[in-house]
């Protein structure tokens, strides 16, 4: 039985330390998917840094020990499918045993296929039906503000979302409001379930749907992580809701995944994760975390 250690709530990791921890958090997925028969890959995988930075560099208050701290930050993952990656950091940072992760989408798990608050301690919203997340974390922005708190509100939002009018409601409700404390991160991986963005419902211009809304927006380079970090520093700073657009690739991190949309909810078998592994161990990175190994 592992055991669960408290991460230090306001430790920032360094660039290198958190491309390891990332790396770590990518096994993790590819261990549980192939664990479980089923889940979403590509999404998880696509968002590893920007999830990593967040739990690890510094930007998230949270204590592990603690998952109903009234001040913590709240991080609210809109692209519910891609809660892999969340749990993952979850384990590391000391919310559940690693051990646990294997439990994914079992029957009477707490980690289940999609974010369900009140099962998995640091979950803080049910996602899952796409389009709903920033308004909820528009809400614990507005709340935070009554309540005269310094709590900040993160919510990552998948591409293929950003078609839905609620995110657009959310988004001109936020410009008008002004909140200091929200930030919105798009993973902007190109892809959704049915095939490329681009051609199903083109974002474009992105960026400047944002602006018009009232955000001020950056984008950056989803996978460098000295970009990512940058950018998390910029939009925690900026006053005024900030929106941090990140692009990604789908399956990044893994040869036979990157890029292919046909790992959008597809696991892989024993054969596949053996290759996705050697792969992440071979990448240069290196480990940083438990040193658990999920699949066994």
């Amino acid at each position: 039985m592992s055991t669960v250690t408290a991460a230090t709530s306001t430790s920032a990791e360094t660039i290198d330390e958190l491309r390891a921890r990332a790396n770590t958090h990518r096994r993790h997925v590819i261990d549980m998917l192939a664990l479980a028969g089923s889940g979403h890959p590509g999404g998880s995988l696509s968002a590893a840094e920007l999830v990593t930075a967040l739990y690890f560099g510094g930007f998230l208050r949270h204590d592990p020990r603690r998952p109903q701290w009234a001040d913590r930050d709240r991080f609210i993952l809109s692209k519910g499918h891609g809660v892999p990656i969340q749990y993952a950091a979850l384990a590391e940072a000391g919310y559940f045993p690693v051990e646990e992760l294997r439990t994914l989408r079992q029957i009477d798990s707490r980690l289940q296929g999609h974010p369900v608050a009140g099962t998995a301690p640091g979950i803080e919203a049910s996602t899952g039906s796409l389009g709903q997340g920033l308004s909820i974390g528009l809400g614990m922005a507005m709340a935070a503000r009554l309540d005269r708190s310094s709590r900040h509100v993160f919510v990552l939002l998948g591409d293929g979302e950003c078609q839905e009018g609620q995110v657009w409601e959310a988004a001109m409700s936020a410009g008008h409001q002004a909140p200091d404390n929200l930030t919105a991160i798009v993973d902007y991986n190109k892809y959704q379930l049915d095939g490329a963005i681009a051609e199903i419902l083109d974002l474009n211009p992105l960026a400047e749907k944002w602006r018009t809304m009232g955000w001020e927006v950056r984008e950056l380079d989803g996978h460098d992580m000295a970009q990512v970090v940058d950018g998390l520093r910029w939009a925690v700073e900026h006053r005024g809701p900030a929106c941090l657009i990140a692009h990604t690739v789908k399956g990044q991190g893994v040869s036979f995944m990157a890029g292919d949309n046909h790992w959008h909810g597809v696991a892989p078998s024993v054969e596949e994760r053996e290759r996705a592994v050697a792969e992440l161990e071979a990448n240069g990175h290196g480990f940083r975390g438990s040193g658990e190994e999920v699949w066994r």
